[in-house]
């Protein structure tokens, strides 16, 4: 059964440490392993791609089936139904409009007499998108990823999807299809990463590298960052619901058990001004958790990670949100729109008794790609901006540099940069 906690009882602060302590830490063996293979794909190229697919997918490919051809994705959009293409697309329109209006354009200030300011805003040349593969297929992470892209203006989105046994969810491919990738290669894992962020004969090198994967693909993530730009170091999945005693015990159970049956290590935590309403999530999680295919990894989740709090006071409840910043928050409470502003700290904030944090996974339109792990306190869902760069735009006359340029050449010399301060200086002693 899931542990029902209350605030100010002598365990709450070491069950909750347990929660939130919970995530994989790339252990010293994790990184060493993961900078061999980065290395190895530097080195070798196309030919180490090969060797650790073989190895941990078991496909034996050449450097020319690498990259998955425009027949496979035609037998992949064969074997999709209608109905299953229909949904993808709602999806692709949906989250692309979202996203359209995250649009910054350049722009230019005259404001200012003798001198022009402005920001250029420009797409990214190249994008790399890394999809998870074998337990589970997410085409959904598909046009999370490759549909801000395409609507910021990347001339290029490159795709890597493991394909354990050389076998790939039709959805995914389907999903990228609609979703406007340019090129799909069929390698996962560290190797994966190493090879967009590098480039091989195959694999073109990006700027950036988003999307979900394992302890290696964060690891590797994180090594080469700064080579590439990342989206983020995603932890396991997690959400909090804030009950006032309203709604159905059923629903808060199966919203808790949305999350849970992602892996064993996700967190699936509802706080409730109601003793009786926390019992009877309880009882539903238990009921609940018989019929899911999952059930052995959700209920590892529930057990092992999962909580229901009872607070004092929806104060208390608030308070506690603010301090886990989840990734994702339901106020499953009869009047949402009154706590919202004081919610400082989330990824995504699903309103009231009819809107579960699925929707926001599927086709809502806001991104599902959100930070975890209390990381909401400084990082903001992926939006159009990550696939976007900012050049500042600066232009003087003459006029402008005569006016600003004493206090120029004086903060360079404050700094004690004498070539600064005479590349003005020298300007402005000049008669021509």
């Amino acid at each position: 059964m899931i542990s029902i906690l209350h605030f100010g009882h002598s365990n709450f602060e070491t069950a909750l440490a347990a929660i939130v302590n919970r995530g994989e830490t790339a252990q010293a063996d994790v990184r060493e392993r993961v900078r061999e293979i980065i290395e190895d794909v530097r080195s070798r190229g196309d030919e180490a791609l090969i060797d650790y697919t073989a190895r941990f997918d078991r496909l034996e490919l050449t450097a020319a089936g690498l990259q998955v051809t425009a027949d496979e994705i035609e037998q992949a959009l064969s074997a999709v139904s209608e109905e299953s293409m229909a949904a993808l697309r709602l999806a692709v329109e949906r989250i692309g409009a979202f996203h359209a209006k995250q649009k910054e354009q350049t722009w230019i200030s005259t404001e200012e007499e003798d001198v022009l300011l402005g920001q250029m805003v420009r797409p990214l040349d190249r994008v790399g998108i890394y999809v998870p593969g074998g337990k589970a297929a997410y085409p959904s992470s598909v046009v999370m990823n490759a549909v801000p892209a395409k609507v910021a203006g990347v001339p290029e989105v490159v795709m890597t999807v493991p394909m354990p046994g050389g076998e790939v969810n039709p959805h995914v491919l389907a999903a990228a299809h609609l979703s406007g990738v340019d090129r799909i290669f069929k390698v996962g894992g560290a190797q994966a990463v190493a090879a967009l962020a590098y480039g091989t004969a195959s694999v073109p090198r990006v700027d950036k590298i988003t999307g979900p994967g394992n302890i290696y693909v964060a690891t590797a993530k994180q090594q080469v960052f700064g080579q590439v730009d990342i989206d983020m170091i995603a932890g396991p999945s997690e959400i909090l619901i804030i009950n006032d005693g309203s709604g159905d015990a059923e629903h808060l159970a199966a919203d808790l058990l949305s999350q849970a049956e992602h892996d064993e290590l996700a967190s699936s935590v509802l706080i409730t001004t109601d003793e009786g309403m926390a019992r009877a999530v309880a009882e539903a999680l238990e009921r609940q958790l018989k019929a899911l295919s999952r059930e052995e990894i959700a209920r590892k989740s529930i057990e092992q990670y999962g909580a229901i709090i009872v607070a004092g006071t929806l104060d208390e409840a608030i308070a506690f949100s603010n301090r886990i910043a989840p990734e994702h928050l339901e106020l499953a409470v009869d009047n949402p729109f009154e706590i919202l502003p004081r919610i400082h700290h989330a990824g995504a904030i699903f309103m009231g008794h009819h809107t579960p944090e699925a929707a926001g996974d599927y086709l809502a339109g806001p991104n599902h790609t959100l930070p975890t792990g209390g990381t909401a306190r400084f990082f903001s869902p992926l939006a159009l901006d990550d696939f976007v760069k900012k050049s500042s735009i600066v232009s003087f006359t003459r006029k402008g540099l005569e006016r600003l340029g004493k206090d120029i050449v004086h903060i360079a010399e404050l700094e004690g940069l004498e070539a600064h301060a005479r590349s003005v200086a020298i300007r402005l002693e000049s008669k021509s």
